[in-house]
């Protein structure tokens, strides 16, 4: 072509402005106001929300499980060896690793990283939705996140305990996945599981976007390696039998519902209650979406909250705390369908929000945790009688009396559920010697003979794991043991002829001053 002809053809008209692929693009002069804007106000939100958790030394037996479990660790117990927990291992190694800098004296600094999780959770979603659906949407979605955490009781929402550090990672997981950063996916993923194997579930929704995206085969592999390489480093250390063992497959009688459907059913459906009540500024959009016949919401969303469904059904259970990983799924699909209806319901639903907010928070800050008045007067007890070094059995579903009273366990077993398959809210079905997890009473036995507690605690109080049906346990107590004492309807006993009152132990159980 000419030159003139050249310098007279018309210029390129300018590309258009890159947009998110779900969803329109910021308006550019807020884009670098938004996250400065929102992020107090999450800040803010994430630590009002759990301002009960500092207001109690604990809040349920998993936190107490899980700090006897990192002072043993700590002192040198082998996880998975000489003391067990069915679940994985990362929330352990955190707790040893926070007790190791701060002293476990306290689970304040976990307590922190709980504020600082949640926190995490709603930028993700924040992240998720604005750049799906825009700058609103990601304000709303961090917003409804954390308004709705708190949605349970509050010894479920409360704790810093395994459902509260696993969801940042699931939200993570599909975070990487919108991005198609499918590598650090599977990372979060391996995360998720190993922090509890529930987690596992956001890996059904992340697969779908995988398969709906480009380049599945290098998307695949590197997904794979993302969650495969994380996982076997975790089995290498911990033993890979050991951790299959307590994680999966030492687990049958404790996941099955026979005997106990009613129970199950009554508790899924109570707890699934509380959750719809406290999320009700989140499924009033929904339903409303549904009702008008709008444009479905994404289906990997409806994937993720059904996949996190299936995953609180699992075992059967259908404990409060469970339910927290419904939440970032439901908080999507109601920020979803609030953009969709052009914000009709924005202020309804997140007026809803925070009066049940506002609702769960008094309550937290009223309530106090089951039993943990109890607790503490049987903590308090076997200070006073034993030793700071005495060994001591506590058989009852209350580790946390091991922590409280600042004395090691006698034993691997930090909880008679384990050795019996109780557990609350399943009743007297199919607990015994002979559903304990396998193998397990042999090694108690040789536990208790080997090196005799120095004190028992019975803190049975009349549920069926009590000695009096468990001959094995019946046999040590009639065998070498007196009762010295109660504490609180828990029957204390000491070895025959043995002197138990230490004067010199008397005083506050750690943790709760």
């Amino acid at each position: 072509m000419p030159v003139a002809q050249r310098a007279a053809a018309p210029a390129a008209a300018p590309a258009p402005p890159v947009r998110a692929p779900h969803g329109p693009a910021a308006p550019p002069g807020n884009r670098d106001a938004f996250w400065p804007r929102l992020l107090p106000v999450l800040a803010a939100l994430a630590v009002v929300t759990r301002l009960p958790s500092f207001l109690r030394p604990l809040w349920n037996p998993d936190e107490g499980f899980l700090a006897t479990e990192a002072r043993m660790l700590a002192h040198g117990a082998v996880l998975y060896g000489t003391v067990v927990d069915r679940k994985p291992p990362v929330l352990p190694w955190l707790y040893e690793l926070c007790f190791a800098l701060f002293g476990d004296r306290s689970l304040l600094p976990l307590k922190v990283l709980a504020v600082l999780a949640q926190l995490l959770t709603a930028v993700l979603l924040a992240s998720l939705a604005r750049r799906r659906w825009g700058e609103r949407a990601g304000r709303v979605a961090g917003a409804l996140y954390l308004l709705a955490s708190i949605a349970l009781a509050p010894e479920d929402t409360q704790a810093a305990a395994f459902e509260v550090f696993m969801v940042p990672w699931t939200v993570a997981a599909m975070w990487c996945a919108d991005r198609r950063r499918w590598g650090a996916a599977g990372l979060a993923v391996a995360a998720a599981m190993l922090t509890k194997q529930t987690g596992g579930a956001v890996l059904a929704p992340v697969l779908l976007l995988l398969w709906t995206g480009r380049h599945r085969a290098v998307g695949a592999t590197a997904l794979a390696l993302g969650v495969l390489l994380p996982t076997a480093a975790v089995a290498c250390a911990t033993g890979p039998a050991r951790l299959l063992f307590w994680s999966v497959t030492g687990s049958g009688t404790y996941a099955s519902a026979a005997g106990a459907v009613a129970l199950a059913a009554g508790q899924a459906v109570s707890n699934a209650g509380t959750l719809a009540v406290g999320c009700g500024g989140l499924l009033l959009p929904v339903g409303r979406r549904l009702l008008d016949r709008c444009r479905a919401a994404p289906p990997e969303l409806w994937l993720w909250l059904a996949a996190s469904a299936a995953a609180v059904a699992t075992g059967f259970h259908f404990f409060g705390h469970y339910y927290l990983q419904l939440i970032p799924p439901l908080t999507l699909l109601g920020t979803s369908a609030l953009a969709a209806l052009d914000g009709r319901l924005l202020g309804t639903s997140l007026a809803l929000s925070a009066l049940s907010c506002a609702f769960f928070l008094a309550w937290g800050l009223a309530d106090q945790p089951p039993d943990l008045p109890h607790t503490l007067k049987v903590a308090r007890a076997v200070r006073e009688r034993t030793a700071p070094t005495a060994r001591v059995l506590c058989w009852g579903m209350h580790p946390e009396t091991y922590w409280l009273a600042d004395r090691p366990p006698a034993g691997r077993f930090l909880t008679a559920g384990l050795l019996t398959n109780y557990s609350g809210g399943r009743g007297p079905s199919h607990v015994g010697e002979a559903y304990g997890v396998p193998g397990s009473w042999p090694v108690f036995r040789r536990e208790l003979t080997r090196r005799p507690p120095a004190l028992i605690v019975d803190d049975s109080r009349g549920k069926p794991y009590g000695p009096a049906r468990l001959p094995s346990l019946r046999a040590v107590l009639d065998r070498g043991y007196e009762r010295v004492g109660t504490a609180d309807g828990a029957v204390l006993y000491a070895p025959a002829g043995a002197v138990t009152d230490v004067p010199a132990a008397r005083g506050t159980p750690r943790g709760a001053r």
